[in-house]
């Protein structure tokens, strides 16, 4: 029986390395590619060793985008999404979870039906509302406020409150706390790994979102990175260089933030499997 587990152990630890070796091989040949020439990059058969060429990429890079502003534009609104957005879904699943009104079910029922409506369906009313009617095009609100309200936030965060023992919420009523107050110093320090793991799906969203920013910002000042990046494929030249140094500083960022995170993302996605 132990040297059967133990197998069960080797094949199944041999089977996640190679998993795991697979997912990192685009990210390491991306980093590799960022320090070569174009005709490096796209030699056949590729070549596995660093190049020399990291500064001409990245001189080619903010040559073609003001790309340190597009940094900080990403940053800024991928953070200012995530805070807000996080507390939006909070407090829109604790509502759903621990309160009982006129058209609860209603309202949670529309929560799930705009789970199943894809973006592009909704894209044109959006976008006329934002860049026509509000005239927000070309800042940061344009790309942040449709996606405030998101439907799988809430719906992730009202699983969670679930689990909520109400009779906590009690006991601080009858010790005159105020429902934000309960809300702020009961509800969320217990909800600190499911508010991670919204918090990371969100930013991961608003991070890599490609379509939207596009057509709501026009000005090269107002670009994300994602959009900044799409426009460096030309027709007759394309810097896969600069492209690559900008899509590395895209991603190790968001992947050293997910493995500082990640024990609270797992037991987030564990926590939300409560039934109703």
């Amino acid at each position: 029986m132990r040297r059967t587990r133990l197998i069960q152990s080797v094949v199944l630890h041999l089977v996640m390395t190679l998993l795991a070796l697979a997912f990192l091989l685009p990210i390491f040949w991306m980093v590799l590619s960022a320090t070569k020439a174009n005709n490096a990059i796209l030699a056949v058969p590729p070549t596995f060793a660093f190049g020399d060429a990291l500064a001409a990429n990245w001189a080619d890079l903010t040559k073609d985008l003001p790309f340190l502003r597009i940094v900080a534009n990403s940053v800024g609104i991928a953070v200012t999404y995530t805070i807000v957005a996080t507390l939006v879904c909070a407090m829109g699943g604790y509502a759903l979870a621990k309160f009982r009104f006129r058209g609860q079910a209603a309202i949670f029922g529309v929560v799930l039906v705009a789970l199943t409506i894809p973006f592009e369906v909704r894209i044109i009313p959006q976008y006329i509302l934002i860049a026509r009617d509000l005239g927000l095009s070309n800042t940061w609100w344009a790309v942040i406020l449709p996606g405030l309200a998101n439907a799988l936030g809430i719906f992730f965060m009202r699983q969670n409150m679930l689990s909520v023992p109400s009779e906590l919420l009690e006991a601080a009523r009858i010790d005159g706390a105020t429902e934000w107050r309960i809300f702020q110093s009961v509800v969320l320090p217990i909800m600190q790994p499911a508010l991670a793991a919204v918090g990371i799906v969100l930013f991961l969203f608003q991070w890599n979102d490609f379509l939207w920013p596009l057509l709501v910002l026009t000005s090269r000042d107002a670009y994300t990175i994602p959009v900044g990046l799409g426009t460096l494929v030309g027709l007759t030249r394309v810097s896969w260089g600069g492209i690559m140094v900008g899509t590395a500083i895209a991603t190790v960022p968001f992947l050293v933030m997910f493995l500082f995170l990640q024990r609270y993302f797992v037991a987030g996605i564990t926590a939300g499997a409560v039934k109703d």
